[in-house]
């Protein structure tokens, strides 16, 4: 910090303020420090395997593929394809399982 007698110091360039973590943020950590954050991700793969969520995105992933040619198809192409209709085709249930799990683990938390 550089001061002056005219003026309050003002922080030099490099130094940046220390901000607080927001709400997801502190959430986050809890989850990864309790180890609650895998036994969600474990119980999400489960319930998308279940559901026939995944068998749909690999049947997607391989049209997409013979449509526009093996050879032609990077990772990055399936993940732009496929994001989206992934996203928006897990089904309600699932989520509403998770969300209630992850409520449940803030009550019990005390967040």
């Amino acid at each position: 910090m550089r001061s002056s007698i005219n003026r309050p110091p003002t922080p030099d360039a490099n130094e940046e303020p220390e901000k607080e973590p927001t709400l997801q943020e502190i959430i986050n950590i809890k989850l990864i420090e309790s180890g609650e954050k895998e036994k969600l991700m474990e119980l999400l793969r489960e319930r998308l395997i279940e559901c026939g969520w995944r068998d749909e995105m690999k049947a997607i992933c391989r049209a997409y593929a013979r449509k526009k040619g093996r050879n032609n198809v990077t990772v990055d192409d399936l993940i732009h394809v496929v994001t989206p209709k992934g996203r928006a085709s897990v089904p309600d249930s699932v989520k509403a399982e998770l969300l209630q799990r992850i409520r449940s683990f803030l009550t019990s938390a005390a967040i």
